[in-house]
């Protein structure tokens, strides 16, 4: 089969598709890529074989510019004789089930990676909840990443119950905790290295956090619990990997004692977060909505213990007091939560331990593949 898949941004396609891509052509099948144009984009697909078209895809409400881009997709899906078209988050989602729907393609998957109404109010939340009804409506196949995300799905009526899905035990293409997010293939060499120019000490406790820096990942609370961490604690460091972001952005005092405070260490983006995980004794993802967090899975995989909440997506990250433990998004709540893995060291190993095991059963790519294989295929 020709299987397109629609995404916004570049930087998503190694999570979303990463070594997926071989395992299909191996199975016969051509995969292409409509997404927004990106060096990124260039590399990834030259790397993988694969054909790309590249198009506008804004996250904002365009008209010009999504009629532009339904009109570049349409001439592709016609052009390369697509047969399964597959839309991920809400705007590439939306191109996507529209032109698979306008050009006749009986196969079309959305993956509802995330609820983005669930932070909104007002006019704002009605309008993003009802174009995520509307591509549930035009999907053949709704794959909901966590088992939350499926409950969402048919308590609120967002796509007919019988269209809504979960793979496995959810992610949309699972961990590779083999080659990749496994701490016995380190370069321990590397790892100090980092740690040097970092200026963390090998004493020092490193809480850390991968991801955008941004409001709805609960980084203002991290920040003010931090500041309760420092005064009663020494020889602690919070490790911060990830791109501030106007959208959803911090307030300008949040980003200024990110950068100011010396035991905050601030590293921007990366597509290789393995490393840095290594450099952690605690991760933390005190996020109000996630689809499914897979960085939590990738801290799992690299033994570390997780403090996330009980918010959608995030919910099925962990096993309560086994892999990890749940706390509020307020800073007392997340001081809380950390401090008592500061104080009593003996619980890190017992979690990081019970968190590989469970990737490696639950969620690895394999099983994923397989599973989308059998879905596009059906």
């Amino acid at each position: 089969m020709n299987i397109l898949h629609v995404v916004n941004v570049s930087f998503v396609l190694p999570y979303y598709l990463g070594r997926q891509i071989e395992y299909f052509q191996k199975k016969g099948d051509k995969i292409f890529v409509a997404c927004s144009f990106s060096k990124e984009l260039i590399d990834f697909c030259e790397s993988k074989n694969v054909v790309f078209l590249s198009i506008p895809v804004v996250r904002g409400i365009n008209p010009l510019m999504d009629i532009y881009a339904l009109f570049k997709l349409f001439l592709f899906v016609k052009k390369h004789n697509i047969s399964v078209v597959v839309g991920h988050t809400p705007k590439g989602g939306l191109l996507g089930m529209l032109v698979g729907y306008i050009c006749g393609v009986h196969r079309k998957f959305y993956f509802r990676h995330g609820l983005m109404f669930e932070t909104s109010r007002g006019f704002k939340r009605f309008i993003l909840l009802q174009i995520e009804r509307f591509t549930g409506f035009l999907a053949d196949k709704v794959i909901c990443v966590s088992r939350s995300i499926l409950k969402n799905s048919n308590g609120l009526k967002l796509s007919e119950f019988h269209k809504n899905i979960l793979l496995n035990y959810g992610t949309c293409n699972g961990i590779d905790a083999l080659e990749k997010f496994n701490p016995e293939i380190a370069n321990q060499d590397k790892v100090d290295q980092l740690r040097i120019s970092l200026g963390i000490e090998d004493s020092d406790f490193v809480v850390g956090f991968v991801g955008r820096l941004v409001n709805d990942k609960g980084i203002s609370e991290l920040v003010d619990a931090w500041k309760l961490i420092i005064k009663d604690f020494s020889k602690v460091k919070l490790l911060l990997v990830g791109p501030f972001e106007s959208r959803d952005g911090l307030s300008e005092a949040c980003i200024k004692f990110i950068r100011d405070e010396n035991t905050i260490v601030h590293v921007d983006y990366t597509n290789d977060p393995a490393i840095y995980y290594c450099l952690m004794n605690l991760f933390i993802l005190p996020s109000f909505r996630e689809g499914f967090p897979t960085v939590v899975l990738e801290a799992s995989a690299m033994k570390l213990p997780v403090i996330t909440t009980r918010k959608t997506g995030c919910v099925d990250s962990i096993e309560e007091n086994i892999t990890g433990v749940f706390c509020e998004i307020e800073p007392i709540s997340i001081y809380d939560a950390i401090s008592k893995f500061i104080n009593d060291k003996s619980r890190i190993e017992s979690f990081g331990n019970f968190g590989r095991k469970r990737v490696l059963e639950d969620f690895s790519q394999e099983v994923i593949w397989n599973d989308l294989f059998k879905v596009y295929h059906s």
